[in-house]
């Protein structure tokens, strides 16, 4: 088992961390060359007295004589500290000071990786007192902003900084352990790409590399250490704080973010009272921002400048009366407005999981949630997701239902949740929950997809499974119908199927078992 997960972690590091890195690396390297009027290159002494590597960008004749707003833009994970200077230079085109650094850790800042714990939001007020000191900036006016890691960051520092007044969080996380660990299974390639990077651009902390350490054993006595860690670690925890402080938040994530999934960014945002706004659109970590670091058009970053343009220079853009929910679909790439989170799936239909299936473990049968990065990015390209043939997924291995064939299209939008009953032979299991659009064919294209682990369960005895999957915006089209396939085996995950383990799949009379999709006709 460990040297299956020790492949697992090898697999996705030497798969997409190297193409991370160097596309990120390289990529950005025009936004670096072009950058030379107004850029500064400067250490700035964070909590403890760590260097922090940054560079601030000031509007073109700035003298002191006037102030601006502040934008502090901490670095994804991995990335240098020249990975924002295409837009900071937009932003100071705009009027802003912008202070962008690289993450205690990472590349040229000392410390160690914390991974967004209290050293790292402390420095990130650090570099708001340096940027007040030494820049023109505006103490009423700070803002914030970042893609993964910085996102993380800077919602946390909302919490713990009452000057900053704005947000725009990119492509972050609200609940780490929501997003790592969801359904109590360990996401092993999407954990092994933050560790693989990690070890490649930056110096992990000793505490950051026992919680890897940890993860990867699946040591259940050091699950709720593991869990407290992550709880420091989420603004979630702190949304209490957030609302007090009033910060505007702008929260932008992608559909098949498979490192960080919608459904905790949307949570969070059903808890904040402040202003807020939601985009979610196709791709996965952080696609959706790529353009705008290599300085050409890109909606997220456009609705970035606007919601600072508002909510920090005060200027009447309008974006605080547009719908505050925004969607893309995958399939249409139109965009939808809603009221809030709630009105995105309120209209839903169950597919009766009827009658009793037992499928055995330890096999993949064929339905898969992809490849992390690889399978998302193909979706949001080419608006081809992973694909399983559902007649031919062998019925050992995998329990299928499926519903009628839908006379007119369907639009899937939110959660889709489960609910159903299991009996496993063991006292620990995995199941893996897709949900399939099929076509007359019988190719069944991934809509969403959730693992769910249990332990401590009496063999034997029936339990209940509430399993909500990805969120997600999906059209069927008129002629196919939906799939609901469980299996027990993803590379995605991590299982915990012992050897030998059956699954039972029952609907008891009185708690019969369903799927219940957020779906409505076109």
């Amino acid at each position: 088992m460990r040297n299956r997960r020790q492949a697992l972690r090898t697999t996705a590091v030497g798969a997409v961390s190297a193409t991370l890195i160097a596309g990120g690396v390289l990529g950005l390297a025009p936004a670096a060359q072009a950058a030379t009027n107004g850029v500064r290159f400067v250490d700035i002494t964070g909590d403890g007295g760590t260097k922090l590597a940054a560079n601030v960008v000031t509007p073109a004749g700035a003298d002191g004589s006037h102030s601006y707003p502040l934008l502090v833009m901490p670095t994804a994970w991995g990335f240098p500290q020249v990975q924002y200077l295409a837009q900071a230079e937009k932003l100071a085109n705009s009027g802003y000071v912008v202070v962008s650094y690289n993450v205690r850790g990472f590349w040229q800042s000392g410390g160690g990786i914390e991974v967004a714990g209290p050293k790292d939001v402390a420095d990130a007020s650090k570099v708001i007192d340096w940027a007040l000191a030494n820049t023109p900036s505006d103490v009423r006016h700070i803002g914030m902003a970042g893609v993964s890691y910085g996102a993380g960051i800077s919602l946390l520092a909302a919490a713990h900084d009452k000057r900053i007044k704005a947000v725009a969080s990119l492509s972050g996380w609200a609940d780490l352990i929501d997003s790592i660990y969801s359904g109590r299974t360990e996401h092993s390639q999407a954990t092994a790409l933050l560790d693989g990077v990690g070890l490649v651009t930056g110096r992990p902390s000793a505490e950051t590399s026992q919680v890897f350490k940890d993860f990867f054993a699946s040591d259940l006595s050091k699950e709720q250490e593991m869990i407290n860690w992550g709880k420091v670690r989420s603004a979630s925890t702190y949304v209490d704080q957030i609302n007090k402080n009033g910060a505007a938040i702008m929260l932008a994530n992608a559909w098949g973010d498979t490192i960080f999934p919608p459904n905790q960014i949307a949570d969070f945002y059903g808890k904040l009272s402040g202003p807020k706004r939601l985009e979610l659109r196709p791709g996965d970590h952080a696609t959706a921002e790529l353009t705008g670091l290599l300085g050409l058009p890109n909606d997220v970053w456009t609705d970035t400048e606007r919601w600072f343009d508002h909510y920090l220079k005060g200027t009447d853009n309008g974006i605080n009366r547009e719908q505050p929910v925004e969607l893309k679909s995958r399939s249409t790439g139109g965009y939808e407005g809603y009221p809030d989170w709630k009105s995105v799936g309120a209209t839903r239909k169950k597919i009766d999981l009827a009658g009793t299936t037992t499928i055995h473990t330890n096999v993949d049968s064929g339905a898969d949630g992809g490849i992390v990065f690889l399978s998302s990015i193909l979706d949001q390209v080419a608006q081809v997701p992973p694909v399983a043939s559902i007649p031919l997924l062998p019925r050992r291995w995998a329990a299928v239902w499926q519903s009628g064939k839908y006379a007119s299209a369907q639009q899937v939008r939110g959660t889709v949740k489960l609910h159903t009953t299991v009996t496993d032979t063991k006292e620990s299991g995995t199941l893996v929950a897709y949900l399939y659009d099929v076509g007359p064919l019988g190719l069944g294209k991934l809509v969403s997809n959730a693992p769910y682990t249990w332990h401590g369960q009496q063999p034997g005895q029936p339990f209940g499974v509430d399993l909500e999957l990805f969120s997600t915006a999906y059209d069927v089209p008129a002629g196919h119908h939906l799939a609901l396939v469980v299996d027990t085996v993803d590379p995605l995950y991590i299982e915990h199927n012992p050897s030998g383990a059956q699954l039972t799949f029952s609907s008891p009379a009185n708690d019969p078992s369903y799927v219940s999709i957020p779906l409505r006709e076109q």
